[in-house]
């Protein structure tokens, strides 16, 4: 009897010893987990800390939309944007070809905490249609963007956690994880390549609520405007579950063109030009 009170301490002890090394393993974890998303955080800010102050800009797009068998159709575009202090950006996107789409236009508000608010007019309708929040993760223009594509990066939608250190195309990039935080994105996570140097995006993986790779985001061509802001001239998204691709190419790019928030009212998507 007495022999087996003794093992029974020595079970016990040996049971309290597993749970203090499983309780520092899992506290080691979190803390590791910690560290990572603070990472991850403030490689995040820091990126959007260099792309602050440029105030406005007016550019040319040329978008090629190109099918499985390499099949390509093309529009043109203008583009307007206006960086809003305290809240997310504004942009207006404008079809000038082909005739089909000619006219239409897409107005777009970027919130940090709050859902987008996005607007397309459709000419042939003779009517602005929203979109809603639930509906972001829809195709934009038939194209693989989706309308959640097309907003400002703002810190506040996701949460972070750092990956590793990558070398891409001979550039030193940090690997970032985001995750979405609007139930209503289309996307389970993204991984973003950011330069260590410039901290710009040079690519961007999009993983659909089954944690599919479903697209990839290549930038390329980065130009510097105003000594300080760069833009990639080409954007590449691949989508690689159908094999179709949308690129973006910009043309022409101007900054401090003197636009203010009455040029992306809502109230005059119809009288655009």
């Amino acid at each position: 009897m007495m022999l087996n009170i003794i093992m029974n301490r020595a079970d016990i002890r040996q049971v309290w010893l597993v749970v203090i090394i499983v309780l520092c393993g899992t506290t080691l974890q979190i803390a590791k987990a910690n560290v990572y998303a603070e990472k991850g955080l403030q490689i995040a800010k820091e990126r959007k800390k260099r792309d602050m102050g440029w105030g406005d800009s007016i550019s040319e797009v040329i978008m090629t939309l190109r099918n499985a068998e390499g099949k390509e159709s093309i529009r043109k575009m203008r583009m307007k944007n206006l960086e809003v202090i305290d809240d997310g950006d504004k942009g207006l996107t404008v079809f000038d070809q082909p005739r089909d789409v000619k006219g239409t236009a897409f107005l777009n508000y970027s919130h940090p905490t709050e859902p987008d608010d996005q607007w397309l007019y459709l000419p042939a309708l003779k009517r602005v249609k929203r979109i809603a929040s639930r509906n972001k993760s829809g195709p934009f223009m038939g194209s693989e963007f989706a309308y959640e594509d097309l907003t400002s990066f703002e810190i506040e939608k996701y949460r972070y956690a750092y990956l590793k250190e990558e070398v891409l195309n001979d550039v030193n990039c940090f690997v970032v994880e985001q995750y979405p935080l609007d139930d209503f994105s289309g996307y389970k996570r993204l991984v973003v390549w950011v330069d260590q140097q410039h901290y710009r995006p040079f690519k961007v993986e999009y993983f659909d609520k089954k944690n599919s790779l479903l697209k990839s985001l290549l930038f390329k061509d980065y130009k510097r405007y105003l000594n300080k802001y760069w833009r990639a001239a080409t954007m590449e998204m691949m989508n690689h579950q159908t094999g179709k691709v949308t690129e973006l190419k910009t043309l022409r790019l101007e900054f401090n063109t003197g636009l203010n928030k009455q040029d992306f009212d809502k109230s005059s998507l119809k009288r655009v030009r």
